[in-house]
């Protein structure tokens, strides 16, 4: 064994570890068009892979188990889609009389701020027309940034029923491999790490269909019952943007508060706002403890940091993969010893205020004790 690293300074092994950091999430942005259709698609296989064993079990072909299984997968996904399809292309229709709602609407505020503020109305457009058009900037660079990312999205979509075939077909020599790789390495530790991973993601995955479905369900009642348009369709991409931990249920807010300011009076907005606000203390408080995050159990500001780094490697994608992998990051960090404070840090077992291990008010009382 190398005495020489364990006897470095500290800020040197800082220097190491930060240098190895900027390495490993450099290679993790450059490589985002490969590692995200994989990393999409073993998730994907691990959730399918029961079905697989239940067909094979039933004496099914291998491969024919793994193509219905991707193939009722896929049914799955392409109903939502045509449904949220079908609902987009019912909003155009009516787009140009949302449109005029719209507009009187702003001229409604612009009368309202002209007298509240004491402004000039022509003051007041002319405010309006140079955001509007920066607006039409920004939105055109960001519809350029949409059509080259189709083609990112055909590959995915193209690549991710290759990969989960693969993957569900090469199970046992990928399973063979890993053993044969840490062989020096105890089995049984191996075992529990990729045994709780499996049932980590699993679990992880079926709790986030079910709380779709209910944030889902609820904000669609809500809507109808309040007679917003639209109410299913923005109820199902509430419940997707949710899938965002702590951002997306801010941005799934602005459609259905543009549509009440639009359609209905204004207090119908503060409706909107207070509905929102009760799902998301539901889901906070009774849904994501009892069902999403019964296994995955990572701290709200680790939560909040890896959202932030995913969103800023993989954008929307690396939002959703953040928390799935920082807790497998998690459960590998338990069962290694250097590792485990790491994994302490990373979880929500908060030790009491009493029992930390610095004794602060013991310092404290022998530093007043000096000064006298």
């Amino acid at each position: 064994m190398n005495t020489e690293s364990s006897k470095l300074p500290i800020y040197l092994k800082l220097s190491q570890i930060t240098m190895g950091l900027l390495a490993f999430f450099y290679i993790l942005y450059i490589g985002q068009n490969i590692l995200i259709p994989f990393i999409l698609a073993t998730i994907v296989a691990i959730l399918l892979n029961p079905i697989v064993n239940f067909l094979c079990s039933k004496k099914f072909n291998r491969i024919l188990a793994i193509l219905l299984a991707i193939l009722a997968g896929f049914i799955v996904i392409g109903g939502v889609l045509f449904f949220i399809g079908s609902q987009l292309v019912m909003f155009s229709d009516s787009a140009p009389l949302f449109k005029q709602k719209f507009d009187g609407f702003a001229q409604e505020a612009i009368n309202w701020i002209s007298q509240t503020f004491n402004m000039s109305k022509p003051k007041i457009q002319e405010l309006i027309d140079k955001l509007k058009s920066e607006g039409m900037k920004n939105g055109t660079a960001i519809i350029t940034k949409t059509i080259g990312a189709m083609g990112n999205v055909f590959t995915l979509f193209v690549l991710m029923p290759v990969y989960i075939f693969l993957i569900l077909f090469y199970k046992p020599l990928l399973l063979e491999f890993i053993a044969m790789l840490f062989h020096d390495v105890k089995t049984s530790l191996v075992e529990e790490i990729l045994f709780e991973t499996k049932g980590l993601i699993q679990s992880y995955l079926i709790g986030l269909l079910i709380e779709a479905v209910i944030v889902a369900t609820m904000i669609s009642v809500g809507l109808l019952v309040m007679g917003i348009q639209y109410a299913v369709l923005m109820g199902i991409i509430a419940a997707l943007l949710n899938l965002i931990p702590y951002i997306g249920n801010l941005i799934a807010m602005v459609f259905p508060i543009t549509m009440a300011l639009t359609t209905k009076e204004p207090s119908y907005a503060l409706w909107v706002i207070v509905l929102f606000s009760v799902v998301q203390f539901i889901d906070n408080n009774l849904i994501v403890p009892n069902i999403v995050a019964s296994k995955v159990k990572i701290n709200a500001l680790i939560s909040i940091i890896v959202v932030l780094i995913g969103g800023a490697l993989w954008g929307i994608a690396g939002m959703f993969l953040s928390i799935p992998l920082t807790a497998i990051l998690k459960v590998i960090f338990d069962r290694i010893d250097g590792l485990k404070p790491f994994g302490f840090l990373i979880g929500d077992n908060q030790p009491s205020v009493g029992k930390v291990a610095f004794n602060f008010k013991g310092l404290e009382k022998k530093t007043r004790k000096k000064d006298k």
